[in-house]
């Protein structure tokens, strides 16, 4: 069945915001911001939120960016592109210096104050706001008729979560679907004072709190009144205006129920693309009415040759020769070589195909080709873009190995990355 979308495209205006430094993904954010960096093999995280806009009749979007933007600047500049008959786009906001501002963003409130003048313009009853680094399918349509329906102020988007997940959110309680308080990360010791009805459904499952996803939808002109004049030196939604507001402002919750996960640190980064290629997983890339786009690629298919392939996805132009590959995905152009086996592992594949006389210089230079080269065996891992892995390599992450960051990997929680563009000379052993 279709999904529910915004009737009216001037009804709702789009804030997606970039995310900082992204340390906790480093080093996949070493070059890049969190949103840019590339998932299930040939998307980006911040199509996410653009494709679940795009999919419930909101056109206009704008993205603030800040730390490590080109690339993300590129990717949206290359993919989202509209009829000149339709009033649709996907605007960048930079973070940028003015007279009578010269700092950069201090954070989600300060980085939407920055960009009011940008979309003070552009006509709107209500503006959303979205995290750049988030997976999830939502309709968005549902959370405003919700938001109507109570007559809502401001509307947070909630999910419930157990007792284990509970004290790395903002926490609230609600009554008749308003939230009546909020706390931020609370102490495990006070954790049952904080215990909502999710329904039957979720407190089966031990699911007894409600988490703020960092999903908004405020009324237009309280949005620039809080930012503007009430909370104007606020640098945080979470953290200063949510809570101050529940007492002023008609606050409501709505309910999530489906999958979601914050894309915080390399492990969840890492069980998200894995998750994604069993038989039916969480989040659904194969549906009709919830498309992810991305940037379209001239791409041929991909060819396999004598592998067995077993709960694996694998993306356009990819060249496989491998014995086994197992529980992984195959990120776009990426070249596996014979006898190569793969177990668990996420390969984000290159950015270009090397051509013949640059293959035949670097095999007489005992160089290392783009890919993975023959006989490896690679587990627990993630290859970065552009990265060289020789043959006879071998791959072996697990949680026997301890963080540590090396020139050419880091290892985290047993998962072991490899740097964009490291060289691993054959017979490399992790």
């Amino acid at each position: 069945m279709a999904i529910r979308t915004i009737t009216h495209s001037k009804e709702m205006l789009c804030v997606i915001l970039g995310g900082g430094a992204g340390s906790r993904l480093y080093p996949l954010t070493a070059s890049r911001s969190k949103p840019a960096v590339p998932i299930a093999g040939k998307y980006r995280l911040v199509d996410i939120p653009i494709s679940n806009c795009l999919n419930n009749g909101i056109g206009r979007m704008f993205v603030l960016t800040q730390f490590n933007s080109a690339s993300l600047n590129r990717h949206i500049k290359n993919t989202y592109h509209f009829s000149a008959f339709s009033k649709a786009f996907v605007d960048i906001l930079a973070a940028e210096q003015t007279p009578d501002n010269p700092a950069w963003y201090q954070g989600t409130a300060d980085a939407v104050r920055q960009g009011l003048r940008h979309i003070e313009p552009f006509e709107s009853d209500y503006i959303l706001i979205l995290s750049g680094d988030q997976l999830y399918q939502m309709n968005f349509a549902d959370m405003l008729d919700n938001h109507k329906a109570l007559g809502a102020d401001i509307s947070i988007a909630t999910i419930p979560v157990g007792q284990r997940e509970a004290p790395e959110f903002g926490i609230l309680k609600s009554s008749e679907g308003l939230i009546t308080s909020f706390i931020e990360k609370p102490k495990k010791e006070i954790l049952p004072e904080w215990e909502s009805d999710t329904g039957e459904q979720m407190k089966l499952k031990g699911r007894n709190y409600l988490a703020s996803m960092g999903i908004y939808i405020f009324n237009r002109k309280l949005l620039f009144d809080l930012l503007m004049k009430e909370h104007a030196s606020a640098t945080d939604f979470g953290k200063e205006i949510i809570p101050t507001s529940i007492s002023k402002y008609k606050v409501a919750s709505y309910q999530y129920e489906g999958y979601w996960t914050d894309i915080g640190n390399i492990y969840s980064f890492f069980e998200a693309n894995l998750g994604l290629t069993q038989e039916l997983p969480d989040f659904n890339l194969f549906d009709n009415d919830n498309a992810i786009y991305t940037r379209p690629r001239m791409l041929p298919p991909a060819k396999i040759s004598g592998t067995t392939l077993e709960k694996t996805l694998v993306a356009e132009g990819s060249i496989i020769n491998a014995s086994r590959v197992e529980h992984s995905v195959i990120g776009i152009r990426s070249r596996i070589g014979h006898g190569t086996t793969l177990v668990s592992t996420y390969i984000m594949g290159s950015d270009y195909y090397e051509t013949l006389p640059e293959i035949a210089a670097a095999t007489a230079g005992g160089y290392p080709l783009l890919g993975v080269g023959d006989r490896c065996y690679i587990k627990n891992a993630i290859l970065d873009k552009n990265v060289r892995i020789g043959n006879d390599v071998r791959i072996n992450g697990g949680a026997h190995l301890e963080n540590t960051d090396h020139a050419l990997y880091t290892v985290k929680d047993g998962i072991v990355v490899v740097k964009k563009g490291a060289i691993l000379p054959n017979g490399f052993v992790i």
